[in-house]
């Protein structure tokens, strides 16, 4: 077994059980179920041959004495990654626009990708447009993803650069200027042509990134996930189903309900105003 004193790039299996724990996290957190328990019991769940069930067992505890699961992903860097504990902090932070399920689903699918024959562009571009989409924050971000030992030299010099132009330059150009397709084309033109950039992006996306130029970033996003089959984030949709619906209607039909009675007990010249209750900010210097 390797050493976890360091991050380092875990096996296929650990990767094939993180995504099953997040799935299985989201799934019964969804139906009500205390975190704290779930991650307490799915730990027997988990193939005993991978480190994952310590792990889980440690973040239970965590759980347990600080209410933060962040902080049991902060405190295991050899296991879990800085993105992940990155992702599961901004969920956690009330500032924040990203809701716990959907965090939990960006690291399944995450998970997933790296069980499964993952690139280095490929994880790139997931874990910046997670960043991107929900407003994560691109200094904090990319320090996350410079933490990830999947990444070589060549690319933590790259999200170093990213964090002085992103807003700055366009992002299209960003990729397409390290791709092959770049360099290729520029020794069409001199032969003698030396990139001063590492080439770190493939000819494809190269070739995508250059027809994406001007155009809004998440174009470039979904483009790489058509073409390359890199791993879509998830997107936050506000509930919208018939039982949201009908609890609107009902709420309003008891406020619409409640005002008819008192204009009825006006005509009549006998208003009962205690029938509809006292305000709430009375009702607490009552209590």
């Amino acid at each position: 077994m390797k050493p976890m004193s360091t991050p380092t790039v875990l096996d296929r299996e650990e990767y094939i059980e993180q995504a099953y724990l997040f799935r299985t996290v989201r799934e019964r957190v969804a139906d009500n179920q205390p975190a704290q328990e779930v991650f307490q019991r799915v730990a027997d769940e988990l193939l005993s041959t991978t480190r994952l069930p310590y792990a889980v067992q440690f973040v239970a505890s965590e759980l347990k004495h600080t209410g933060l699961l962040a902080n049991g992903f902060a405190k295991l860097p050899h296991y879990f990654t800085a993105f992940q504990a990155f992702v599961v902090q901004q969920a956690e932070d009330e500032k924040s626009r990203l809701p716990m399920p959907t965090a939990f689903l960006i690291l399944e699918r995450e998970a997933a990708y790296r069980a499964n024959q993952p690139t280095r562009p490929g994880l790139f571009v997931y874990q910046f447009e997670t960043i991107a989409r929900n407003r994560l924050g691109y200094i904090d971000g990319l320090e996350a993803m410079a933490r990830d030992p999947f990444y070589d030299a060549d690319w933590r010099g790259y999200f170093d650069q990213l964090r002085r132009l992103v807003g700055e330059k366009d992002f299209s150009d960003l990729v397409y200027t390290h791709s092959e397709l770049f360099v290729a084309e520029e020794r069409r033109r001199n032969p003698a042509f030396e990139p001063r950039r590492p080439v770190i992006f493939g000819e494809k996306e190269g070739k995508i990134a250059k027809a994406s130029r001007t155009r809004d970033p998440l174009y470039l996003f979904a483009a790489l996930q058509r073409q390359l089959g890199y791993p879509e984030v998830p997107r936050y949709r506000v509930r919208d189903d018939a039982t949201t619906k009908m609890e609107i209607l009902q709420t309003k039909l008891r406020d619409l309900e409640m005002r008819l009675k008192l204009v009825e007990g006006e005509l009549r010249g006998s208003v009962d105003l205690s029938q509809f209750g006292k305000p709430d900010l009375l009702r607490e210097k009552d209590d």
